[in-house]
């Protein structure tokens, strides 16, 4: 890690549980920015815009902006512009995120009950759970994607932590849609190649420059090393000791919170 210049860092886990910060997560980061290293917070949160996420952390004391957050609804926004502009979308997602899924069109979202008429979507876009996902609207979506409309998901997290205990998350939904409706989805947040390269892209510096700091073994931490980033695991929020033993590799780094990040960064400079 002699070389890094980057550090990629989830929020929800390694940050903040239930927005509230970690102990020492504060100044770990504001340490990190004073040593000169560039900083963007990768999520996928998919309740909140940008700007509220900002607002927030910044209110908790964390030196940040939303120039300094790439979200899954963003990213997603910019994957649809790409590969199927001007798509309808059915969206199913608990949360307001419209500001950060500029562009995009929904002709179909989960608390409207109903489709408007005589419009059929091009593209299901699953964000994240709550409420929202009942059988209603699951089964609207399916019947969707049985007449020939697009699976997009913004990410396919099983579950969160939350400060009173982990809460069931869409992957565990988009599973099923996926196996009734014999789709794939596109995946458009972590743990996509595509969503660390434009994380990339956004400080312009090269794989092997950054490190990821998560709390998912596979969706942060191995995804990332995939695309040829360090990946420095955590075990706050939603680590479990045997989800990293069942894991399908090994973490680059193992440390206990975020507020071991700055020792790690330093030690692995002075090598």
């Amino acid at each position: 890690m002699e070389s890094v210049r980057a550090v990629l860092v989830d929020i929800d886990g390694v940050l903040t549980v239930s927005w509230r910060p970690l102990p020492g997560a504060v100044e770990a980061l504001r340490e990190i920015r004073d040593a000169g290293f560039a900083v963007l917070l990768v999520t996928n949160t998919t309740s909140r815009t940008r700007a509220s996420i900002a607002g927030t952390l910044a209110d908790a004391g964390f030196p940040v902006s939303a120039e300094d957050i790439l979200t899954a609804p963003a990213a997603t926004a910019a994957h649809l512009a790409e590969h199927c502009p001007g798509a309808r979308c059915a969206l199913l997602n608990s949360g307001d995120i419209a500001e950060d899924l500029d562009g995009v069109i929904v002709v179909d979202a989960a608390d409207s009950g109903a489709a408007d008429p005589g419009t059929v979507p091009d593209v299901v876009l699953i964000g994240g759970a709550g409420p929202e996902f009942g059988y209603a609207a699951l089964d609207r979506a399916f019947g969707h994607l049985q007449r020939g409309a697009r699976l997009v998901a913004m990410h396919r997290n099983l579950y969160w932590r939350t400060a009173e205990r982990l809460r069931l998350d869409s992957g565990a939904f988009l599973a099923g849609l996926e196996q009734a409706a014999r789709v794939e989805a596109e995946i458009t947040g972590k743990p996509a190649r595509a969503f660390f390269e434009a994380a990339l892209a956004r400080l312009g510096v090269g794989a092997g420059e950054a490190v990821m700091v998560g709390d998912d073994v596979e969706s942060d931490v191995l995804a990332a090393q995939r695309a040829g980033i360090t990946g420095v695991l955590v075990r706050t929020g939603k680590f479990q000791p045997e989800v990293l033993r069942a894991a399908d590799g090994t973490p680059d780094h193992v440390i206990d919170s975020f507020a071991d990040l700055p020792a790690l960064l330093r030690g692995s400079a002075q090598r």
